[in-house]
């Protein structure tokens, strides 16, 4: 596979468009669901990925083949969605009241297309709350916790997606961990 995609690198480098467009079709899903789970917003994540690929493309040239294709687009991916967090305060929350309900929040607007048996919904609601509160990491351990678990990058490949050394990684997937841990305790705590 990596060979393939070096190959299709060194077509676009050398100006075939339809080779870019083989690169985008074996990642987007990926850069999609990432910038989801890094912004917890479809459209946003739509935007970003988007987004990746275009600054991808323009910097082609700038990509020399010291790591894997997929590392250096992820790290494209990974500092659009810092940025975009850093300058976007959440101007939301699944827990919040929506407006014109009697007391529904954005859990309860979930459209399902068939009724689910009750340990397939607790699993449901389970996930949901871990994303919620993966959101509410700060921005470098939900990303090192990302790109970890959902995405399973090695050790070696998150540190050179985002810039850092390895035992830095370990360091914010270890509090990150805690940090998930800690509220799921509480939670459990106060049930």
């Amino acid at each position: 596979m990596d060979a393939l995609i070096a190959n299709m690198v060194s077509q676009v480098k050398n100006g075939d468009r339809d080779a870019y467009e083989g690169i985008v079709d074996l990642f987007k899903d990926k850069i999609f669901q990432l910038c989801y789970r890094m912004t917890g917003n479809r459209h946003e994540a739509e935007d970003l990925a988007q987004e990746a690929f275009l600054r991808a493309y323009m910097n082609i040239e700038k990509y020399n083949g010291e790591y894997k294709f997929s590392t250096w687009l992820f790290r494209i991916a990974t500092n659009l969605c810092i940025d975009r967090l850093r300058k976007k305060k959440p101007d939301y929350s699944l827990d919040a009241e929506v407006p014109g309900t009697d007391g529904a929040n954005m859990y309860s607007q979930l459209s399902s297309k068939e009724p689910l048996p009750e340990e397939t919904i607790t699993e449901s609601e389970k996930r949901m709350e871990l994303q919620a509160e993966i959101l509410k990491l700060p921005e470098k351990y939900r990303t090192a916790i990302l790109l970890k678990y959902m995405e399973d990058m090695s050790l070696e490949e998150i540190s050179q997606a985002m810039d850092i050394p390895v035992p830095t990684v370990k360091t914010r997937i270890h509090r990150g961990r805690e940090a998930l841990k800690k509220v799921f305790q509480q939670t459990a705590v106060s049930k």
